[in-house]
């Protein structure tokens, strides 16, 4: 098993995407947005690779209003370096990318201007997976549409345009189910027609199950039936799992993969599955998922996680701090699910004050010596507004961040204490 993340990164340094207004896409401005944004996915991509990250979707929102008019750029010619450059990244590497196109993208829709751009939008996608020489395992997910009062007359109205899609775009896509129109029985149905593979989404499937399934028919079963409409030419079979968010709404992703839940669900399937986890916290659960999945491994992968998570730890749970240090001294041991379980009751304590005014004098030690005097009032005064109550732990991060960034303190920038405000 594989697993990965979706488009963003979390604590990772220069991984932001950029975009911006449509009346303000001139060309100056988004050859400058193609630039970054491209440099953000290097950046994202080799972090991928050191971290053993193996499977990634890349955000369509990577070339701004790239199947738009707004964007006649060449960009797969202008770029070509760089593009060339990130593709010897995801060789090497070994990275399974995807694509997933927004809820604007609707191959069956009944409008014809909407169909136009989902056409263009579909050609783009396909555009820049070609450019990235990726193999036809790197798929563009899409959900089936709309149903728009008659239910068999849209999934037939997709079934006869599946077939008029370019080559290009046809032998990379793939269909999932969805929440609320599409059920994976339908998409199944699709696929009996169009030979499509199918994405199986557990929180999907959890919400929107086919009317006429059998009471026993486990999750499990239906992933099996997506199974087989997965060829070799499609690479290992790819599935969506998510987990429900605790008091939000029906669909809402969880903010971190919880790890019982999780070794619960996985040890059900089979042994040979990309699994692509939809989650708040992105990468951080990618690597969790990863590290849980192993049977063993060297602890100090565990260590350098572990850097990551320590002072947003001891902020919320000073007494799960020292219990996992403590974990982590057996050099032998692998206990990445004690670990990863701790951090998350961790995760859920309330933050006081005076484990908040900890946590910073903590992170404060570090910078104190290469501090200005300025800065040092500055941290004092904030200290004590923050034990007050009139100062956010927000605006107290934010100091200690600039501070860090202009000691070039990685090791603190890179926790997530301070990664998740800078």
């Amino acid at each position: 098993m594989r697993c990965g993340y979706a488009c963003l990164t979390i604590g990772v340094r220069n991984t932001a995407l950029k975009t911006c207004r449509q009346d303000r896409a001139d060309e100056t401005t988004l050859m400058r947005l193609i630039k970054q944004n491209l440099e953000a996915l290097t950046q994202m991509l080799l972090y991928n690779e050191a971290m053993g990250i193996r499977l990634f979707r890349i955000s369509s929102d990577l070339i701004p209003f790239g199947s738009s008019p707004v964007n006649q750029l060449p960009w797969s010619t202008i770029f070509a370096e760089t593009l060339n450059d990130i593709a010897e990244i995801i060789r090497r590497s070994g990275q399974r990318v995807s694509m997933h196109p927004g809820q604007y993208t609707v191959l069956n829709t009944i409008d014809e201007d909407v169909l136009a751009r989902s056409l263009a939008d579909l050609q783009n996608h396909a555009l820049l997976l070609d450019t990235l020489g990726t193999g036809t395992d790197s798929k563009i997910i899409l959900h089936i549409g709309g149903i728009y009062g008659d239910k068999p007359a849209a999934m037939a109205r997709f079934a006869a345009r599946y077939p008029l899609l370019d080559p290009a775009v046809r032998r990379r896509l793939v269909i999932e189910n969805d929440e609320r129109l599409f059920t994976v029985a339908d998409a199944l149905q699709l696929n009996e027609k169009l030979g499509i593979p199918v994405v199986f989404d557990n929180l999907h499937h959890a919400l929107n199950q086919p009317s006429n399934m059998k009471p026993a028919t486990s999750d499990n079963e239906w992933l099996m039936a997506c199974r087989r409409t997965w060829q070799a030419a499609d690479g290992p079979q790819k599935i969506h799992y998510s987990q429900q968010a605790e008091g939000k709404k029906a669909g809402a992703h969880s903010d971190t993969i919880r790890s019982e839940s999780f070794l619960r669900d996985m040890a059900l399937l089979p042994q040979d599955l990309d699994i692509m986890l939809e989650v708040k916290d992105k990468n951080l659960s990618a690597v969790k998922g990863n590290h849980l999945l192993r049977e063993n491994g060297p602890i100090r992968m565990l260590e350098e996680e572990w850097q990551r998570y320590k002072y947003e730890v001891l902020e919320h749970d000073p007494a799960r701090y020292l219990a996992i240090r403590h974990l982590l001294k057996d050099k032998s041991a692998w206990p990445a699910q004690a670990f990863y379980q701790m951090v998350e009751e961790a995760q859920m304590m309330p933050v006081t004050a005076g484990h908040g005014v900890n946590a910073a004098q903590h992170v404060w030690g570090y910078l104190n010596e290469g501090a200005t005097a300025a800065e040092k009032v500055r941290f004092k005064s904030y200290i004590s507004r923050y034990e007050q109550g009139v100062l956010s732990s927000g605006a107290l991060k934010s100091l200690l961040c600039r501070i860090a960034a202009r000691q070039k303190q990685p090791y603190l920038l890179n926790s997530l204490y301070l990664a998740r405000q800078c």
